[in-house]
Order: C-alpha cells, then sequence, then structure tokens
C-alpha cells in the first residue's frame, strides 16, 4: 500500500516528469504485476514521461520504451534499446524473449556463459 501511495503522492503535481527508484521491489508477485498494469494505464491517460531504475529485467522490457543497460562498475551506457511496445506487452512472446537475451547478452560477455532462452508450455 505505501508504493501506491508514493506513486500516487508523486503524481499529485501532474509532473512532466515522475522519477521511480526500484518502485516495485519490496512487493510480492502479483501486487507488483498489478502496479506495473497500472503505471502502464497512468503514463497512457496522462502522459507522463516515467524514467525508471530497475534491476529486472523483465519489468524494463515491459514498462519500458527505451532500456539503458550499464555496466555494473564504472556505471556507463552499454547500449540503449528501443522497445516496440506492442511486442514487448506480452511477457510470453518470441519478441520479449529476444530483447531479454539481447539484454542478458551484455551483461555476460565478459563471460564464458551463454543465455539460452527456454519456453514453458
Amino acid at each position: 500500500m505505501s508504493q501506491r501511495a508514493a506513486i500516487a503522492r508523486g503524481l499529485a503535481n501532474n509532473p512532466t516528469i515522475l522519477l521511480l527508484d526500484e518502485p516495485f521491489g519490496a512487493l510480492d508477485a502479483l501486487t507488483r504485476i498489478q502496479m506495473q498494469k497500472e503505471i502502464l494505464r497512468i503514463q497512457e491517460k496522462e502522459g507522463t514521461m516515467m524514467v525508471m531504475v530497475t534491476h529486472d529485467i523483465d519489468e524494463a522490457i515491459y514498462l519500458g520504451d527505451r532500456i539503458v543497460v550499464m555496466s555494473a562498475r564504472p556505471g556507463e551506457i552499454k547500449d540503449i534499446i528501443e522497445v516496440d511496445r506492442a511486442a514487448a506487452g506480452k511477457r510470453s512472446g518470441a519478441e520479449f524473449a529476444a530483447y531479454k537475451k539481447k539484454i542478458y547478452d551484455y551483461f555476460l560477455e565478459d563471460s564464458d556463459e551463454k543465455y539460452e532462452v527456454e519456453y514453458v508450455i
């Protein structure tokens, strides 16, 4: 409930930009999904630009128009990925999986591991 209240306070003055730092980090899975949908609804209705920091790749793909991938240390921009909102709206879709793989590959490019996309039916 406090996350919802914090977001409501941030939106109270109709800002042109809303900064969100890990806004859903402390929420359970169901509430997190509900809040993500609510953020998309608010953004669409109000047109508020939202800049969000998250470590959750799925969340970044689902909510973002652009994803800025940064290195760990020093924090440098590795890539800016433009997200096709229509394609990213389905978390189980192939396009969503492709975005996820691309981002994981950035994280793993300095290691010997490679990310494998698996589909669960």
